[in-house]
């Protein structure tokens, strides 16, 4: 008799249990569901978000500027579509360092390695998916067009959508500011004054090589430096009482790192952050 009781004792205690941690586990899977309910499903995610295109960046041209272009981007399309969105990248970053021997050699006359490279960083990004490619870079948006023969993907050209944008404004006569290279080859101005109608102003030869001289030595290494922000400012004042620049362009994209439209009173067109915004919009349909 004792033994019986014992094991009906035992059973009603399981029992006991099991009622508790039913009770108990009850909330926590209700919890559980509510959360799952809120996480987007099929029918949830925006037609937007489904039929987003994936940008292919060439970065490394410097580091911090790429830097920049994916925090930017994905900041755009959390703005635009909400939640947690954000945007569908594949970038390829080049090595600067050795990137730079051969921008020497390019600049000696040389421009296959560069070109190597270039043409490279871009077929990698089409065989790894991009729809599209953004160049990081305005100097080597020279090389655009040419890079847009060695693939099947289109290319969004910074100094095109820059120039929409100056254009917009209804600015007539525009600074330029970026590399050596930027500001003395014609890749960039001919597409600002043939296809935009812009006048484009530029630095002096000795302002030309001290803003090539902190993109490179500074802002390339991520060094923000005030003294060469009021050398900036003091250019660009210039070139708006001498040159009558109504706008200025901030045509290499570190420069945005260092120069804000808050520093100048004209307006200042980040091509970083534009070219970031016609990306954005390319890539949701916009």
């Amino acid at each position: 008799m004792k033994t019986r009781f014992g094991a009906v004792g035992l059973l009603v205690v399981l029992l006991m249990v099991n009622a508790i941690g039913v009770c108990v586990a009850a909330p926590a899977a209700d919890a559980e569901r509510n959360a799952l309910s809120q996480q987007p499903t099929p029918d949830k995610i925006s037609f937007k978000e489904s039929q987003m295109k994936t940008i292919g960046i060439i970065g490394g041209v410097s580091w911090v500027s790429s830097l920049e272009y994916y925090r930017l981007m994905n900041e755009m399309v959390r703005d635009k579509l909400g939640g947690l969105s954000s945007a569908k990248i594949l970038m390829y970053s080049i090595d600067f360092g050795e990137f730079s021997k051969q921008e020497r050699l390019a600049e000696r006359g040389d421009w296959v390695p560069l070109m190597k490279i270039m043409d490279d960083a871009a077929q990698r990004l089409e065989r790894g998916g991009a729809d599209f490619i953004v160049i990081a870079s305005n100097t080597m948006n020279s090389l655009a067009e040419h890079i847009s023969t060695k693939i099947k993907i289109p290319i969004i050209n910074i100094a095109d959508v820059t120039g929409a944008k100056v254009k917009e404004k209804g600015i007539k006569t525009v600074a330029l500011l970026g590399t050596a290279y930027t500001m003395e080859q014609n890749f960039y101005r001919n597409i600002l004054e043939n296809k935009y109608g812009l006048k484009v102003v530029t630095p002096t030869k000795a302002e030309r090589v001290y803003i090539n001289t902190v993109i490179f030595d500074e802002l390339c290494a991520g060094k923000i430096n005030k003294k060469s922000k009021g050398q900036f400012l003091q250019i660009i004042g210039r070139l708006v009482k001498e040159e009558g620049a109504e706008g200025v362009i901030l045509g290499c994209t570190e420069i945005p790192l260092l120069i804000k439209q808050a520093d100048v009173n004209i307006p200042v067109f980040d091509t970083t952050a534009i070219h970031v915004e016609a990306a954005v919009n390319y890539s949701l349909g916009d």
